[in-house]
């Protein structure tokens, strides 16, 4: 299939306030986001989507955890770049962000029992053993965090798998973290 970048003159009437608003967010309309303008319901679900998983109760370094551990899994060549660069601006640690890159270990055992958790829902389709959500429970997390892993997983679904069909081009603001 041939995707289109759209632009806010190219885009269908219903997706241009929606390019709008990412304009604003990021002073760009992300190629992502240029994509999914083709389906005006697809892009509003996912700047939806965004912005209820930046309000969960997750800080910055737990964002980018669990953004991050889904990207890496579905080996998602946009959203990795991407999310580098996004957790830069949010000020998230180094070690953090190479740590994700490179499957190594986290700095400290209550993120790496975030990832771990984030990825046995991701390869388990939601069926998690009782000794992980022990784990997950024990440094701290409870119900409210692993409904809200599965919002950003919601989010990350869309976005990778329109970037795997579409193989969106990396932006240029994020190609120095390829």
């Amino acid at each position: 299939m041939d995707f289109k970048l759209h632009t806010q003159e190219t885009a269908p009437a219903d997706s241009q306030p929606l390019l709008e608003n990412s304009l604003k967010a990021f002073g760009m309309i992300p190629n992502l986001h240029a994509v999914m303008a083709e389906a005006p319901t697809a892009l509003e679900a996912y700047q939806n989507l965004h912005t209820l998983f930046q309000n969960t109760s997750f800080n910055a370094d737990e964002l980018t955890v669990v953004w991050q551990s889904i990207n890496v899994e579905h080996d998602c060549h946009y959203c990795i770049p991407a999310h580098t660069g996004i957790a830069h601006m949010m000020k998230v640690d180094n070690s953090i962000i190479e740590a994700l890159r490179n499957k190594t270990e986290l700095p400290s055992e209550k993120l790496e029992v975030l990832r771990n958790t984030t990825l046995a829902i991701v390869r388990n389709r939601g069926h998690v053993d009782a000794e992980d959500l022990k784990a997950f429970v024990a440094v701290g997390y409870g119900n409210q965090q692993i409904l809200e892993i599965i919002l950003g997983l919601a989010q990350k679904v869309m976005s990778n798998y329109v970037n795997h069909l579409a193989d969106t081009p990396v932006d240029d603001a994020f190609k120095k973290f390829i």
